[in-house]
């Protein structure tokens, strides 16, 4: 059953939780962070983001039909991670786009594994919430391209930290309905 592979990987969803508020925590606190470093950081979150992912796709793949969009979510992730590695020159409206665009398309896997999970679990609007964070926060992002470094620093912190506070939330709900 799907929601069972998900509540057993409870850990999992948590702990890409905790590397989104850690991610976002360091943007806020130094938000003079040169372009160069924010595309490090945001490259490492990405894969880390997406290894978790794949993982949990990749265990869970034989006890649920739908593991593809979580598998999907990380390759998307990965990519963006890899982006940001090998070419590290790419301009801050390049990057502020590459970073929009895996909001969106990540908060789309959100919404649609929240609906598919709706009538199994209670909870899911966390996921849903999440999503939905994710699509404004790329929308938002794609609108006002001319931001500076400092202020997409406290954006992007900003975000970083309500995703992140969402998505342990959402793993905490799971947990307790593992447990239940």
């Amino acid at each position: 059953m799907e929601t069972d592979a998900l509540a057993r990987n409870w850990w999992a969803i948590a702990l890409r939780g905790v590397a989104a508020i850690i991610f976002g925590a360091l943007t806020l606190v130094v938000p003079g962070v040169t372009l160069a470093v924010l595309i490090l950081l945001f490259g490492a979150y990405a894969l880390i983001e997406g290894v978790l992912n794949v993982i949990a796709a990749v265990r869970g793949r034989g006890e649920r039909q739908s593991w593809w969009p979580l598998l999907l979510r990380g390759l998307v992730s990965i990519a963006a991670g890899v982006v940001t590695f090998v070419l590290p020159g790419l301009t801050e409206l390049a990057l502020l786009y590459v970073i929009a665009v895996w909001a969106v398309v990540a908060g789309i896997f959100e919404m649609v594994a929240a609906i598919r999970l709706r009538r199994r679990i209670a909870g899911e609007a966390w996921l849903v919430l999440n999503g939905v964070l994710s699509v404004g926060f790329g929308v938002l992002t794609m609108l006002m391209p001319g931001a500076g470094a400092l202020s997409l620093a406290w954006l992007i912190g900003a975000y970083a930290i309500a995703f992140g506070a969402l998505l342990f939330g959402a793993a905490l709900r799971l947990r307790h309905w593992r447990t239940a």
